[in-house]
């Protein structure tokens, strides 16, 4: 059987490694956070180090807060690429610019080492029920033997294109999901402050040409005031500005994403980063003075 390396164990990553675990694979796991490795190593993972990942494993998947932090994993002073045998596969699901994706690329291609860019998307929910979405770039023969094992964590895999089509699908999803949240949010506030119930309001255009997987997950969140992070403000912001810088690179203007980023920009201020990205809605409610909620029965 041959072993899986698995590095970052965060909101994603953590059940994402499970479910490959769970269905059978020898997977050596490594991140920052001790419980976290702890916690897989309960449920049959081993416990690595970027070193002994480097050496043993043929196939890394990562999934890191950054692009900085995935060049430093990948080529860092205990940087995994340099004991990486030729011919082995890495594969950064992380969030990144399409810049980040090419520069692993071209790095690890001279050492003879295969690179997939495939972020995902779903949430926590998805990660942990394994019917993720991937998004990917890189050579066919790279996603081919990296198939069998995303659809371990995943219900779609597609080959998007060449290396960096992943990271440029992954953003242009991060445009909708953010800015439709954010539509999402101005509408409840609109109807709470004209004295509607959201709840009903809900109910009455959830099976209009309204509804979407953003309204079904996310307004149940923002009425019963639970922003418990599925995907932090934090992560999306850094992916909206990745966004933005990727546009200004290709001369594609996107006015809606740019009042988005300074929108996010206002909540980082007010000390929301670490919030579910369903807290937009309180850009909204400060505007209008007034909170999204149940209406308590009379």
């Amino acid at each position: 059987m041959r072993k899986i390396g698995f590095i970052g164990l965060g909101i994603m990553g953590k059940p994402m490694a499970a479910n490959l675990v769970r269905k059978g694979c020898d997977v050596l796991v490594h991140d920052v956070n001790g419980a976290a490795v702890s916690e897989l190593a309960g449920l049959g993972a081993e416990a690595g180090t970027p070193e002994s990942i480097g050496t043993l494993c043929d196939i890394v998947f990562m999934i890191l807060p950054n692009g900085a932090i995935v060049k430093d994993v990948l080529f860092g002073r205990d940087g995994i690429a340099q004991r990486m045998a030729k011919g082995s596969l890495v594969v950064d699901m992380s969030s990144v610019t399409p810049g980040d994706s090419k520069y692993c690329s071209e790095r690890l291609g001279e050492a003879g080492i295969f690179f997939l860019d495939a972020p995902v998307s779903g949430g926590e929910p998805k990660a942990v029920d394994g019917t993720l979405s991937f998004m990917a770039g890189g050579e066919k023969a790279a996603f081919e033997t990296a198939l069998p094992f995303l659809r371990m964590m995943g219900a779609s895999a597609v080959l998007v294109g060449g290396c960096g089509s992943g990271s440029v699908a992954k953003l242009a999803n991060q445009i909708i999901v953010n800015n439709t949240i954010a539509v999402v949010s101005e509408a409840f506030v609109f109807a709470m402050k004209a004295g509607a119930d959201p709840v009903k309001v809900f109910e009455a255009i959830r099976g209009g040409l309204a509804a979407s997987e953003i309204l079904e997950r996310k307004i149940p969140m923002i009425v019963e005031r639970n922003f418990s992070p599925g995907g932090k403000i934090s992560i999306n912001l850094k992916d909206i500005r990745n966004v933005m810088q990727t546009a200004h690179e290709i001369d594609a203007p996107l006015p809606y994403t740019a009042q988005l980023l300074e929108i996010m920009q206002g909540l980082k201020i007010k000390g929301a980063l670490d919030l579910d990205h369903s807290a937009i809605v309180h850009h909204f409610e400060r505007l209008a003075g007034i909170e999204v909620r149940k209406k308590e029965p009379r």
